[in-house]
Formats: structure tokens, sequence, C-alpha cells
């Protein structure tokens, strides 16, 4: 009688079954690669928001001297975002009307989440933020407008399409 288990230990030896999950926005992780117009981009860091049990993410990806953020939101839809920091004046009480580069924005929702971090991001981890979310007219312009204590950080972004965007497990 022959031991199948003995055989298969000798000849798989040094083969260590690995398997990666593939990637996709809702499951991406800090050391993954991710293309979008033409540039790769390593993701860097992670934010998890959690407003009371609505939740959405948000990576850090840092490029050839661009860094970028990518929203992901799943609601009734998959909803992604790139978006950028700007230097905008702002200070709380937050208006319920902005002006940014000529275009005018108005919020559309605000609220306070919880947010874990991971990576770069990982300084911000147990914190708690508000959050306020302007777009313009078009729909298509948006400003993510975030206060954490008494620091106000202002984001430009537009959306995308999950076809727009590569990925490539980095771990």
């Amino acid at each position: 009688m022959i031991n199948l288990g003995l055989f298969d230990r000798l000849f798989n030896r040094g083969k260590a079954e690995t398997k990666v999950e593939e990637r996709t926005v809702l499951n991406l992780q800090v050391g993954d690669i991710v293309t979008y117009d033409l540039q790769d981009f390593q993701v860097v860091g992670k934010l998890h928001y959690d407003d009371h049990g609505y939740t959405w993410d948000a990576y850090q990806l840092q490029g050839d001297g661009k860094a970028v953020w990518l929203s992901v939101e799943l609601d009734d839809e998959l909803e992604l975002g790139i978006y950028e920091k700007v230097k905008l004046p702002l200070e709380s009480p937050i208006p319920k009307k902005v002006t940014y580069e000529g275009r005018r924005y108005r919020l559309e929702e605000n609220g306070k989440a919880y947010v874990t971090g991971e990576g770069r991001s990982q300084n911000v981890n147990g914190k708690e933020m508000k959050y306020y979310d302007f777009e313009d007219s078009s729909e298509e312009h948006f400003l993510s407008v975030e206060v954490w204590g008494s620091e106000v950080e202002v984001s430009y972004g537009y959306a995308i399409d999950e076809y727009e965007i590569k990925i490539i497990a980095g771990s």
C-alpha cells in the first residue's frame, strides 16, 4: 500500500499553497497598485468611515509626484470618486453653499463618522470627524469637507466608473 500523503509531502515540498484574493474596489489593501488615467498609484493608506452603521472607504493613492484619494461607497449602487486636496479656506460652522474655482456647490449631506485608519492613515485610527459633502448643479463635481478637531480639510472630486481603474494585488 502506498502512502499518498508521503508522496504529496515529498513532491510538493517548498511549494506553499497561496490563494490570492482577486482585488476589487471593495477589498483594496495597503500595498496594492491601482492604475487610473494611465498612471500607476500605490495604495499607501486606507480610511474606513462609519456613520451609525452606514460605511464607506477612502484609499490614499500615491503616484509619481501625485497623491489622490479613491472614494468607494456602496449605496444603492457602487459610487467611485477621485479626490485631491485643495486650498479653500473654510472654518466651522461650515456654510451650506460654497464657491470653488468659479463653480457653486451646495451641501448635500453631512454628519459624524468614526474612522479606522491603515497604512499612512493609521494616525487617525479611532477618531471621530465631521463630514460635509457638496455637489454642483451638474452633479458631476464634488467638494468633500472633513473637520478633524480644529483642522478643516477640503478636497475636490469627480465621479469615475469602475472600468476606468485596474487593480494589481500587492501581496
